[in-house]
């Protein structure tokens, strides 16, 4: 069963995509009406997707002791990404997928919920290699939902599919990555990270493990914002109790813009206790 903030999470997905139909970026006069719409819902309803998060999560948290990689976190990722395409196509810059005219920003946008919205299912293996995990066990949910999406267009099933096994097996930054949807997939991941997602691992704590560093770097940090860039199309603020959040800024936000193929699009301010923000990028 989804909680109440699973559910509050679907509708701001839900919505911020019908935002961006509304602006004629998906359908013109046709808010929700898309792909990309259709497959949200489809995802965000699948009883499979919903017991793979919560199973993973599940390894994640009482298995691992390790931060939420669950359906909480994979929502909150598609909201994340959902608002940096958006900022993107507001700064006219093309998706991968326009610029090499194999589809359109609705076909993008389709690639980027799903790969959001499956790229910690792995966690239910493991977490070693959980991307290459999560890609496999995802490959069949996408195939169902795509043939309902695009039926009868084996060619955007595939192109699109395609595109979204990318953004999940490169969303640890480890792996090459050459399209901008899965760029903002990996920049999305590296987003959430506020001290909700560390709450309970910590609570069940009973010793000091390795990787600790993790969830008390993450428990510091107040909030992220994603926001247009006065500089550049996308501007990512983190505000943070302790200096200790500047782990999670450095060693892994950092490096996964850093891995990103959205870099050049993205300004990067880390600010702790209310002082003077500093710049990363």
């Amino acid at each position: 069963m989804r909680s109440p903030k699973e559910i509050a999470l679907d509708s701001k997905i839900i919505e911020k995509i019908n935002e961006l139909s509304a602006l004629g970026a998906v359908a013109p006069g046709k808010a929700g009406a898309g792909k990309a719409a259709e497959t949200a819902k489809l995802l965000l309803g699948d009883e499979e997707v919903q017991a793979l998060q919560e199973y993973g999560n599940t390894v994640s948290i009482k298995r691992l002791f390790y931060n939420d990689h669950g359906p909480v976190h994979m929502r909150t990722v598609a909201l994340n990404a959902l608002i940096m395409m958006g900022l993107l196509r507001e700064a006219k810059i093309p998706t991968s997928l326009e610029k090499e005219e194999c589809g359109s920003f609705d076909d993008s946008l389709t690639a980027v919920i799903l790969a959001a919205g499956l790229h910690d299912v792995g966690m239910s293996v493991g977490r070693q290699d959980h991307e290459l995990h999560s890609a496999y066990l995802s490959y069949p949910i996408m195939d169902r939902i795509l043939a309902k999406v695009y039926a009868g267009n084996m060619q955007q099933r595939v192109t699109v599919r395609s595109l979204a096994i990318e953004g999940i097996s490169g969303h640890m930054g480890g792996r090459a990555i050459y399209s901008l949807e899965a760029g903002v997939i990996l920049v999305a991941d590296g987003c959430d990270m506020q001290k909700g997602r560390a709450r309970i691992p910590i609570a069940l704590a009973d010793h000091p493990k390795v990787g600790d560093i993790h969830k008390y770097s993450a428990n510091s940090i107040e909030e992220v914002r994603i926001l247009r860039g006065q500089e550049k199309p996308i501007r990512i603020e983190v505000s943070m109790s302790s200096e200790v959040g500047l782990f999670q800024v450095e060693e892994v936000l950092l490096g996964k813009i850093a891995a990103s193929t959205a870099k050049s699009y993205i300004e990067l301010y880390a600010q702790v206790n209310k002082g003077a923000p500093k710049r990363y990028l």
